[in-house]
C-alpha cells in the first residue's frame, strides 16, 4: 500500500510540474521579460522531482485513509445491521410462518418478490427468464415481459446468487432476499460517507452524514416499509457512481477536458441501458442524450480565441446558441427516425399536476391524490429542522452558490484565475466536484418540492453536502473573505470551526436522537393480520388452481405472491393498459348496476370477486380522494361546487348492495366467504333470475 501511495504521489508531483511548465509557457508577457520567463519555464522543466515522500508524510497519508475506510465500512456495516434488528422487531419476522411473512411485502413490493420466487422454482435459470419475458399466468388475457415492464434484474441476479453460492442448503429465500437489499443499504451508506470524505478532506463529514442519513431515515428511505421497491435496489448503485464522480472530478487537472470524458461514459451507459432494457427506444429520444451529443459536438468544433478580448466573449455566446440549437435538432430527428410510444398519460398527468387543466378521469385523479405524488408536507421540513440538517444545508448551498457565481462572473469578464487554489484564497466555488454536486442538489430539490416521493432521493443528498460543508474549512475561508474578518486569523479559525462545529451538532444529535434509535430497537412491535392470512388460505385450499380473482390492484398483488393464483390487475403504473384495467375493476365501489360490473369482471375472465370493507366503507383519507369518490366523479355522480350534491343514480354502491344478497345481485354473484375485512363472490357463468 505504501509503495502505492509513493508512486501516486511522484505521478502527482511530476502532472503538477509539467502543467506549470505548460500554463507558464501559455502566458503572454510584456516582451522586456521575456527572457525572464524564458528563464523561469527552463528552471521549473528542470527541477528535480522528489522520488520519495518523508516517510512520515506517508504514515499520515495511510493513517488517514485507512481509519476512513475503516469508518465508511463500519458505518455501512452498522447500519445494515441496524435495518435487519429493527425489521426482526416490527414484524416478528423469524416466529412467523412463510405466509405471514409474505404479508409484509404489500402492494407492488409483493409483485417484485413473487418474481424471485418463481425462478427459485424454475427448473433451469434459462427456463425461469424464458418465463418471465413471456409471462401468461399473472394477468389473465395478457401475455407480458415481466423482466422489462418491472425492471427485475435484481431478482434475476439473487435468484442465481442464492442457488450458485448454495444458500438454499442453509438460509431460506426470503432471508437471503431481504439480506442483500440490506447490505446494499450499508453500501449506500458507505458511498455518501465516501461522497463527503471526499468533498471535505475529511471523514468527519462521512461520520455526519451517515448520523443524519439515519435520524432522518423516515425521509431518506422507504427501505423499512418495502423492501424490495426498486429504488432500495438502484440508489446504492448511484450513491457508488456519484462518489466515483466525485473523486474523479477532485483529482482532474485538466478539467474541461476530463468532464468532457465523462460524457462518454454517460453515452456508454446510456446505451448499454438500452440493450439490457431490451431496446428501450425511451432512452434514445431523451433530451438529456441529446444535450450531452450536442455538447460534445461543439466541444469538436470549438475555436481558440485569445482571452479577455471580444472574439472570444461572442464565441462564447456563438457555443451556447449552437449547444441549444443542437440539443433541439437532435432531439426533434431522434423521434422522426426512431420508433417510440410517447407517453401521453404522463404529460395528462403533468399538466393536471401544475393546474393547466382540469379532469374527471379516475386514473389521474387517482394518481394525483397519492401521498408519494403530491408536495411535500409541511412536517417533512419541520423533521429536517429538528434534526439541524435543513438549516446547515441551506447555509453550505448559499456559500457555495455564491462562491460559484462568483467564479463564472470573474471568468466572464476575463479575470486570470489561479492554477493552485488554496485555503487563503477562500474560493470553494472553483471546484469542480463542488459545482457539480450544486446544480444536481438544485435539480433534484427542484423535483422534491413537486413530488414527494422524490425526496428519497433528495434527502440523501442534502444529508451529504451539509456534512461536507461544515466540516470543510475551505467554505468557512470563503464566508470569512467574504465578512473581511480581521480580529482573528480566518485560516485558524476556518480550521477551528470545521473540526468544532461537526463535533457539536453530532454531540447534540447522540443526546437527543441516540436514546430514541435505542428504544426503537428494544420494543417489540407487532404485525398482525389475521384476516388476510385467512383469506389467503381460503384461496389456497379451495379455489381451482386456474380460478382468476379480481379485487384492488394492493390486494391483487398480494395474491399473487402468497398464492400463485392469476389475477385480473396489478399495483403498477407504468402501462395504460394496467391503469385502465384497475379503473374498470374499482368499479365495484362505484355506483353501477350489478349487471355493468357483472360485464366488466366477466370481460377478464374473472371468476372470484374480492370487495374489500377498507375500501367500500372508507372515511379517514383526504376529501375527495377515497376511491368511491373519484369513481362518482369520474362516472358524473358528483358535481363539485360549494356545497357537494349528488346527482341522481338509481343504483345503490355496489359493494354495499351485493352483501345484502338480493336480486338481481344474487343472479350474478355468489358469496362463498367473508370475514371481517374481505367479502369474496363466485362470478355465476350461468345466470339465474330471481324474483
Amino acid at each position: 500500500m505504501t509503495v502505492k501511495i509513493c508512486m501516486l504521489h511522484i505521478i502527482w508531483e511530476n502532472a503538477k510540474v509539467l502543467w506549470s511548465a505548460i500554463e507558464l509557457r501559455q502566458r503572454k508577457k510584456p516582451k522586456s521579460s521575456e527572457n525572464k520567463e524564458s528563464a523561469k519555464e527552463e528552471k521549473i522543466s528542470e527541477t528535480p522531482v522528489p522520488e520519495r515522500a518523508p516517510k512520515h508524510v506517508l504514515f499520515q497519508r495511510f493513517a488517514k485513509i485507512f481509519i476512513g475506510c475503516l469508518a465508511a465500512v463500519t458505518s455501512g456495516m452498522m447500519y445494515a445491521l441496524y435495518l435487519s434488528a429493527y425489521h426482526e422487531r416490527k414484524f416478528w419476522f423469524s416466529n412467523r410462518q412463510e405466509l405471514e411473512r409474505e404479508i409484509t411485502f404489500q402492494g407492488d413490493s409483493a409483485i417484485y418478490y413473487s418474481y424471485y420466487k418463481d425462478m427459485l422454482k424454475a427448473p433451469s435459470f434459462e427456463r425461469g427468464v424464458y418465463e418471465l419475458t413471456h409471462n401468461n399466468n399473472t394477468v389473465s388475457l395478457k401475455t407480458i415481459n415481466a423482466v422489462q415492464q418491472m425492471s427485475l434484474y435484481p431478482e434475476l441476479i439473487a435468484s442465481v446468487l442464492y442457488q450458485a453460492t448454495g444458500s438454499n442448503e442453509i438460509i431460506e429465500p426470503v432471508y437471503f432476499y431481504i439480506g442483500i437489499v440490506f447490505g446494499l443499504q450499508g453500501i449506500y451508506v458507505a458511498a455518501l460517507f465516501v461522497t463527503s470524505w471526499l468533498m471535505s478532506g475529511t471523514w468527519l463529514a462521512g461520520m455526519l452524514t451517515v448520523s443524519w442519513f439515519i435520524i432522518n431515515r423516515v425521509d431518506t428511505t422507504r427501505i423499512e416499509n418495502s423492501i424490495p421497491l426498486r429504488e432500495n435496489w438502484a440508489l446504492p448503485y448511484f450513491a457508488c457512481q456519484v462518489a466515483a464522480l466525485t473523486g474523479y472530478l477532485k483529482s482532474n487537472l485538466n478539467t474541461y477536458g476530463e468532464v468532457h470524458e465523462v460524457y462518454k461514459i454517460y453515452i456508454f451507459s446510456l446505451f448499454l441501458g438500452y440493450l439490457l432494457q431490451f431496446e428501450n427506444s425511451a432512452l434514445l429520444v431523451s433530451p438529456l442524450l441529446s444535450l450531452v451529443v450536442a455538447l460534445m459536438l461543439v466541444k469538436c468544433l470549438q475555436l481558440n480565441a485569445k482571452k479577455e478580448t471580444l472574439v472570444a466573449k461572442i464565441m462564447k455566446v456563438i457555443n451556447f446558441y449552437l449547444v441549444c440549437t443542437l440539443t433541439v435538432t437532435l432531439n426533434i430527428v431522434m423521434k422522426i427516425f426512431v420508433p417510440h410510444e410517447e407517453n401521453g398519460h404522463m404529460l395528462k398527468f403533468l399538466e393536471v399536476k401544475f393546474g393547466l387543466k382540469m379532469t374527471k378521469n379516475f386514473t389521474l385523479n387517482w394518481l394525483l391524490c397519492q401521498k408519494s405524488l403530491q408536495a411535500p408536507s409541511q412536517e417533512f421540513f419541520l423533521r429536517l429542522t429538528q434534526s439541524s440538517l435543513l438549516p446547515f444545508y441551506i447555509l453550505v448551498l448559499i456559500i457555495c452558490f455564491l462562491s460559484m457565481m462568483q467564479v463564472i462572473f470573474r471568468r466572464n469578464n476575463g479575470k486570470s484565475l489561479k492554477e493552485t487554489v488554496t485555503l487563503e484564497d477562500g474560493r470553494i466555488g472553483e471546484r469542480p466536484e463542488i459545482i457539480y454536486h450544486v446544480i444536481h442538489t438544485i435539480l433534484l430539490g427542484s423535483l422534491a418540492m413537486v413530488i414527494e416521493g422524490l425526496k428519497y432521493l433528495w434527502t440523501p443528498y442534502v444529508c451529504m453536502l451539509a456534512a461536507s460543508g461544515v466540516c470543510s474549512s475551505e467554505l468557512w475561508m470563503t464566508l470569512f473573505k467574504w465578512l473581511r474578518l480581521r480580529t482573528i486569523h480566518p485560516v485558524l479559525l476556518a480550521l477551528i470551526l470545521s473540526m468544532a462545529v461537526p463535533t457539536i451538532i453530532g454531540l447534540s444529535l447522540w443526546k437527543e436522537f441516540f436514546p430514541r434509535l435505542m428504544t426503537e430497537l428494544t420494543e417489540l412491535q407487532e404485525f398482525y393480520d389475521p384476516d388476510t392470512v385467512e383469506l389467503m388460505t381460503w384461496i389456497k385450499r379451495q379455489a381451482p388452481v386456474a380460478a382468476v380473482f379480481a379485487g384492488s390492484p394492493q390486494l391483487m398483488g398480494v395474491i399473487k405472491l402468497c398464492t400463485g393464483w392469476m389475477v385480473t390487475s396489478l399495483p403498477l403504473y407504468n402501462d395504460e393498459d394496467l391503469l385502465k384495467r384497475n379503473e374498470n375493476i374499482y368499479q365495484i365501489y362505484s355506483k353501477r348496476s350489478a349487471e355493468d360490473v357483472y360485464k366488466i369482471l366477466t370481460s377478464y375472465k374473472a371468476n372470484y370477486l374480492i370487495v374489500e370493507d377498507a375500501i367500500c366503507n372508507e372515511v379517514g383519507t383526504m376529501r375527495g380522494c377515497r376511491v368511491k369518490d373519484l369513481l362518482d366523479i369520474a362516472n358524473g355522480h358528483v358535481v363539485y361546487e360549494e356545497s357537494d350534491r349528488l346527482t341522481y343514480s338509481k343504483y345503490g354502491r355496489f359493494c354495499h348492495e351485493v352483501k345484502i344478497n338480493y336480486s338481481p345481485y344474487v343472479n350474478y354473484f355468489t358469496r362463498v366467504y367473508w370475514n371481517r375485512s374481505y367479502f369474496v363472490y363466485k362470478i355465476n357463468t350461468v345466470i339465474s333470475f330471481q324474483s
